[in-house]
């Protein structure tokens, strides 16, 4: 591969990613790293998984009394720390509840538990855990849920001496009432594809990001969370998508109240701008693969409960402007109605209305993109019980785009099994997924299933050839840990058009295939992927990708004469948090 012009630009970088490693390590192997009994075993249940059990309390040695001259309580007891702030004696460990633990995505692994090596630092320094280290990141190079929802509450069950680095940077008491923390990410994404988005096209580039991010609570009634965010790319030899480059914003900026108690848990207000998460985040998602996340801004009101979640929001879309601050588009107003069960641990009942009105004119190949209003209804079951998965989701839409009704609809079916006593606990997967297209652009109904804000690249190939519109996806899923440290994600996808004369769309809904006539028939292709993490440390990681798309005779007919029809990908990542 040839040397970019721009890599003298990368010695600044070069040195951030040196200082990251050198943390990380520094993080794993300092005396300050929790002591193996205080590493109990965190829930495998989402991808990636996010460590957040509060009955899971490290033991604290007994503390000195200390009575509050105010309540008289003892602001000092195991476990968590204890305050009294105006009379109210708080206990910080379960405190602030508007925390919300991601819902599990499909295709979820199970990961490897009990005793080893849970980082390459560990394995370096001979550090055999008894369980999967405490986080409130994520194991894995990609954070899929908002840092807003990471939970460090089991910090205040951790001697301040026995704390990482990273961890002294949570959860630090200002007062009896005000409690903040602050973290952030630095992320580089090196991308190497030939064909790139079927464009003959060989693109060779790196993307950077770096995200800081400050959280101060008083105690649990009110919330101010900022998080800015720089992205950039460098070496695009196509124009980058609107994600790739943002050169200094504002990801989230919000105020969280909480107004009540409705049935033993706090109902919360959320007014400002905020990333968005829902269920599988097959229609909703923060996009954590972009450079630069999805933003909204408006007012969210929700109640997480013990068995129960139920969030209302409405919002406007910010799009992502390279070298202008992000200001909402007042044309894209999303909002929704979203209930959650979830009868037992690790199963997921949801019922979900989302509104989405886009006023702004697009057309490409003949397909109206918009105007359209959308409404969306669905649900879907996902769980585990005795090493069988399953995830099935459905949803039907209707409205209108341009001058047309929309009736449309989607479907997912995914059954698992995980062999948790094989060598290298495997978990497999069998999906279909489908979404409707239309088959006659005279008639005025439109049957083309509008995606919504998805995270195609998780679910339709890390290619990000294909959206959720107009498709069948036969895809079958893989995981493996030849270690503790170290996952291998294996996919395969056959792709086929659901309706001829629509379009093939990509990841963001644009249409960029369609032969009008259908004579160029449904066949898109196959696409295998290949996905490696190694956990350096427990806030740094590596994650290598391959990917290759071997296009079918729709591809190739609607492709020029002598035009290739394959393309592959490479992509590397280099994470570090702290």
């Amino acid at each position: 591969m040839k040397t970019p012009a721009w890599m003298p630009r990368w010695h600044g970088y070069a040195l951030a990613v040196a200082i990251g490693m050198a943390g990380g390590s520094v993080w794993a192997i300092a005396p300050d790293d929790p002591a193996p009994d205080q590493n109990a075993p965190t829930r495998s249940t989402s991808f990636p998984v996010q460590a957040t059990e509060d009955s899971l309390l490290a033991e604290q040695p007994p503390a000195t009394p200390c009575v509050c001259p105010v309540c008289g309580g003892d602001k000092q007891q195991t476990p968590g720390f204890r305050s009294c702030c105006h009379g109210t004696l708080l206990d910080w460990s379960r405190f602030p509840e508007t925390v919300h633990k991601m819902p599990r995505p499909g295709i979820f692994p199970i990961l490897p538990k009990g005793p080893g090596y849970y980082s390459a630092c560990d394995l370096l320094t001979d550090t055999c855990r008894p369980g999967p280290p405490k986080s409130g990141y994520a194991p894995f190079a990609i954070n899929a849920w908002p840092f807003f929802d990471a939970d460090w509450r089991y910090v205040e069950n951790i001697r301040e001496s026995d704390r990482t680095i990273v961890e002294r940077l949570k959860r630090m008491h200002l007062n009896d009432c005000l409690m903040l923390s602050t973290g952030g990410e630095f992320w580089m994404r090196y991308v190497n594809e030939s064909n790139s988005r079927l464009t003959e096209a060989n693109n060779d580039f790196t993307l950077t990001h770096f995200r800081q991010y400050a959280d101060l609570w008083y105690r649990d009634l009110a919330r101010v969370y900022g998080e800015f965010v720089w992205a950039d790319s460098q070496g695009q030899e196509l124009a980058p998508v609107p994600p790739d480059v943002d050169l200094g914003d504002i990801l989230n900026l919000f105020v969280d109240v909480n107004l009540m108690d409705v049935a033993g848990s706090p109902l919360y207000v959320r007014a400002g701008r905020q990333e968005l998460l829902y269920g599988s985040q097959r229609l909703v998602t923060p996009l954590p693969w972009a450079n630069k996340r999805n933003s909204f801004d408006g007012v969210k009101m929700f109640r997480h409960g013990k068995n129960w979640d139920f969030d209302a929001f409405w919002t406007h879309f910010v799009p992502p402007q390279a070298d202008e601050f992000d200001s909402a588009d007042d044309n894209r107003t999303f909002a929704g109605l979203w209930l959650t069960n979830r009868p037992r641990p690790g199963e997921f009942r949801d019922l979900y209305y989302l509104y989405f009105d886009n006023d702004n004119a697009a057309s490409a190949l003949g397909v109206t993109r918009s105007p359209f209003e959308t409404h969306t209804t669905g649900t879907r079951w996902s769980g585990d019980r005795d090493g069988f998965l399953w995830d099935f989701e459905g949803a039907l839409q209707f409205g209108n785009r341009g001058n047309n009704d929309l009736f449309a609809g989607m479907a997912t079916a995914g059954v698992g099994k995980r062999l948790s006593r094989a060598a290298w606990s495997p978990t497999m997967w069998l999906y279909y997924d489908y979404a409707s297209g239309d088959d006659d652009f005279t008639d005025d109904t439109d049957h083309t299933f509008n995606q919504q804000f998805p995270f195609g690249h998780y679910y339709l190939g890390w290619m990000d050839l294909v959206g959720r519109q107009n498709i069948h996806d036969v895809n079958a899923h893989l995981y493996v840990y030849p270690n503790k440290w170290t996952t291998v994600w294996l996919q395969y996808h056959r792709f086929w058009l659901a309706e001829n004369r629509d379009a093939l769309y990509n990841a963001g809904g644009v249409p960029y295939r369609r032969d009008p006539t259908g004579a160029a028939g449904s066949d898109v292709g196959n696409e295998i992927d290949l996905v490696m993490n190694f956990h350096l440390s427990r806030y740094s990681d590596i994650l290598v990708s391959y990917n290759k798309f071997f296009g079918g005779s729709f591809v190739e007919s609607t492709s020029g004469p002598n035009a290739a029809v394959d393309s592959e990908a490479l992509y590397l990542i280099y994470q570090q948090r702290w």
